[in-house]
């Protein structure tokens, strides 16, 4: 799952302190599962609540409201993706500002292509335009050509994943007893290119109970928390902060129940309220 607006409001707020890139990955703590393929991630359609989770002192923002819906099709030789959302944030003063975007996505399940589009809206009115395809090689280099905000042709570097193939490669290394997994990351929603970013897993956990989504009760999952870098970001003595921080629990079938969005001042947390099936599949 990704959260492109989400995101793209956090590149206006300052960067999310304690994490920095380069770290490298722990020996493997457990016996490794098989490993989960493309169609491991299921069709599905997700309604989440938004809601501040913690303010930093400095900070002006008092309350956030709002929804989200993350929607996964199996489209046989690709996936379809669409997700929503609609926020309002308030401060002190009780000036209320209400952003949202509709972000779409249509990825080949071999990881080498993309179709993307994102827009973003403050107070009604659209802010901005994102939208071209990718290509990738065997390496994961390849290029990124837009046609919004402006017609160009945007390199991508080796070892680039794209959005589901990130979260397939995260559970895997999850599943494997890994403890860090770094790549770039190209999903559309930057006009820039691809994005460096560093996820940190926990132990992969066996069934749990689900009360609110009894469909994910027998699937194992992992928490994890993903970093995304601006590239070329560095700073002084060589340490980098992220642009924006989400922690998740991803499930195997892809599934995340539990977000927290960290912007540096703030928090907002995305609480899975109603899970359902999509048709999808060859």
């Amino acid at each position: 799952m990704r959260f492109p607006a989400l995101l793209a409001l956090a590149l206006i707020l300052p960067a999310a302190p304690g994490f920095t890139q380069g770290a490298k990955d722990a020996p493997a703590a457990t016996a490794p599962l098989a490993p989960l393929t493309a169609r491991a991630l299921a069709s599905h359609r997700g309604i989440y609540s938004l809601t501040l989770d913690r303010a930093r002192e400095n900070a002006g923002i008092v309350e956030v409201s709002g929804a989200m819906l993350y929607e996964l099709i199996d489209a046989c030789e690709s996936w379809t993706t669409r997700q929503r959302f609609s926020m309002t944030l308030r401060n002190r003063e009780g000036t209320e500002l209400e952003t949202g975007s509709d972000y779409a996505t249509l990825e080949s399940m071999d990881g080498k292509n993309l179709r993307f589009s994102l827009r973003q809206m403050t107070q009604g009115a659209i802010t901005s335009n994102v939208a071209g395809q990718a290509e990738l090689r065997a390496d994961g280099s390849g290029t990124a050509r837009y046609s919004e905000p402006e017609e160009k042709e945007v390199a991508i570097p080796p070892g680039t994943l794209l959005p589901n193939t990130h979260t397939i490669a995260a559970l895997n290394a999850a599943r494997a007893g890994q403890r860090i997994l770094v790549a770039p990351i190209f999903d559309g929603t930057s006009a820039d290119g691809a994005q460096e970013s560093t996820t940190v897993l926990a132990p992969w956990l066996g069934a749990t109970p689900m009360p609110e989504a009894p469909s994910l009760a027998s699937l194992g999952s992992s928490r994890m928390r993903i970093a995304f870098f601006e590239p070329d970001g560095e700073q002084a003595g060589g340490a980098r902060t992220p642009s924006y921080e989400v922690s998740l629990r991803y499930f195997e079938n892809g599934v995340a129940d539990d977000m927290i969005m960290d912007f540096g001042e703030f928090t907002v947390r995305a609480k899975l309220m109603k899970l359902e099936d999509a048709p999808g599949g060859c």
